[in-house]
């Protein structure tokens, strides 16, 4: 073969290999986004301020906006965190998540007393719920709103101050706030959340010597106790300071829907 032949199509060999490593690194697929896509909460951040007034839900509103609603619910399902978005992005994105689905649950079946309503009609606490029963995608993977709170939050994201960010429906949950959370801002955003929820007399009475709490620190005893006590936990956000062994006991749970009148 002449040499000038073969210099060429080594040439075009070498271009076509060094073509395909090229497009394999910076193929979406082998490297997802570091970050998600910018401004992908301003939806939900607006509907929030529209719609969130004083700790409760203008669900008639909502209503209204629907499709809106439904449009970013669709965006989360179709925006899956990479494993390399960092952990703050992460944690807003499973909160908005959590809350964005259980509203557009609401809003879906309005009018409702009650999220409970929405229990199959053969529930089972803690197995077979509205929380286990209401499905939807996160990319290709189906999850519930169990899922989202247990598995992810709780699990993977090992957050405990989630419990006073998402927001169950109800009257007794800790208040949804009138913001959407974002990866930049959502440490200074769960400890407002966490000092807003225990200095609120609505849910949680603390005195030095005996405090009545939410049954939130009952139920997820365990997630408040990794580094202390309950009781050390709350002190970290607590005005007043509890004795290491003041006397707790619980406030009844009220279910009815957060709705404003």
């Amino acid at each position: 073969m002449n040499p000038t032949k073969i210099a060429s199509a080594l040439t075009a060999a070498i271009a076509l290999a060094s073509f395909f490593t090229l497009a394999a690194f910076t193929s979406p697929e082998s490297h997802p986004a570091p970050t998600p896509p910018a401004n992908m909460h301003s939806s939900w951040n607006e509907l929030l301020q529209g719609h969130m007034h004083d700790g409760l839900v203008d669900y008639k509103g909502l209503v209204k906006e629907k499709d809106k609603l439904h449009a970013y619910c669709k965006s989360l399902s179709s925006t899956p965190p990479a494993d390399n978005w960092s952990k703050n992005d992460q944690l807003a994105f499973w909160i908005n998540t959590y809350n964005a689905f259980t509203v557009q649950l609401i809003v879906d079946n309005y009018p409702v007393k009650s999220i409970k309503d929405l229990n199959p009609s053969v529930s089972v606490p803690l197995v077979h719920t509205v929380w286990t029963s209401t499905k939807f995608n996160i990319g290709d993977k189906e999850y519930s709103l169990d899922d989202v709170e247990n598995k992810v939050l709780r699990g993977k994201l090992d957050e405990p101050r989630i419990h006073f960010a998402i927001n169950c429906a109800s009257i007794s949950c800790p208040p949804l706030r009138n913001e959407a959370f974002t990866g930049e801002r959502v440490q200074e955003q769960l400890d407002d959340q966490a000092r807003k929820f225990i200095n609120n007399p609505n849910y949680n009475r603390v005195s030095k010597d005996k405090s009545e709490l939410s049954k939130i620190f009952s139920w997820f005893s365990g997630d408040f106790k990794k580094q202390g006590t309950v009781i050390d936990f709350i002190n970290q956000y607590s005005k007043v300071k509890m004795d290491a062994n003041a006397e707790l006991s619980y406030m009844n749970y009220d279910w009815n829907l957060n709705e404003q009148k």
